[in-house]
């Protein structure tokens, strides 16, 4: 080792010693970012050459990138996604009545700042959970809070939540969401409590925050499926008439993903 590099070592070992109250008060004021670049620092030359105000200015980038970071997990964590979904994974080539533009206007999400709602239609295996899941995965990016669930799951766990005490804080929480995904909405008749739930969900969450519904159901036909006229046409007032419609169509995905595998299988055995 040249006597210049011994120097060195033994000149950020020093330094390291002299800093670690400091670090030490980092760990345990959580500045994680803020502590891994100044470990960084301690053992690069390079960094040693900028001044004071640029070493700071680097240690202050990496903390709050850090913190960005871990509020950007915690917001997926908490969305409880169906699915690993991104806007940029789309497939648009698939025919299936799913217009590129549209999908990058939402991109924006001006939609949740405006409060609207989207709702996404078709038969089953044409997309619409992924393209759900996908836009809430942006709304995270952007700095919104989200949260998925199986509207038949929600509605049942409204249930017992009633019997057992929960039914005030779960109807709260999800209020305060700025984006509620409600997949494989009206995959039955809504019963006589069923209908009042989804209505007061409605109701908390009409011009203040935003909501994806996903369906095999034509909008259409959602005034039946909720079954009482009256409530029927509150709920709908509050969700459809301020949302932008994704009418998807075509065949299954799944149904030419598996075709188109089980074409590649055949031609490896040939």
């Amino acid at each position: 080792m040249k006597t210049s590099e011994v120097a060195t070592t033994t000149n950020n070992k020093g330094d390291e010693m002299l800093l670690t109250p400091t670090l030490d008060k980092l760990r345990e004021l959580k500045f994680r970012g803020m502590l891994k670049c100044l470990e960084q620092q301690l053992n690069s030359a390079a960094v040693k050459k900028l001044s004071f105000e640029e070493r700071l200015s680097l240690l202050v980038d990496e903390e709050l990138l850090d913190r960005e970071n871990r509020r950007l997990n915690s917001r997926l964590r908490q969305a409880s996604l169906k699915q690993r979904a991104c806007v940029e994974d789309i497939d648009f080539k698939h025919p299936r009545n799913l217009d590129r533009s549209t999908i990058m206007n939402l991109k924006k999400c001006k939609w949740i700042k405006e409060h609207h709602n989207i709702l996404i239609t078709g038969l089953t295996g044409v997309g619409k959970s992924y393209i759900a899941c996908a836009l809430g995965h942006n709304a995270c990016l952007e700095g919104y809070r989200s949260l998925y669930v199986r509207a038949s799951r929600l509605l049942a766990d409204l249930a017992v939540a009633r019997g057992d005490g929960r039914y005030e804080k779960i109807m709260k929480s999800i209020s305060k969401v700025d984006l509620l995904v409600l997949d494989d909405w009206g995959l039955n008749k809504l019963n006589e409590q069923e209908r009042r739930d989804f209505l007061e969900i409605m109701e908390d969450r009409y011009d203040l925050k935003s909501t994806i519904i996903t369906s095999q159901v034509p909008v259409k036909k959602w005034h039946e499926l909720i079954g009482d006229s009256t409530i029927a046409d509150a709920i709908l007032d509050r969700l459809v008439h301020n949302s932008y419609r994704l009418e998807l169509k075509g065949e299954s995905m799944r149904k030419n993903k598996n075709e188109n595998e089980a074409k590649v299988k055949n031609k490896k055995t040939e």
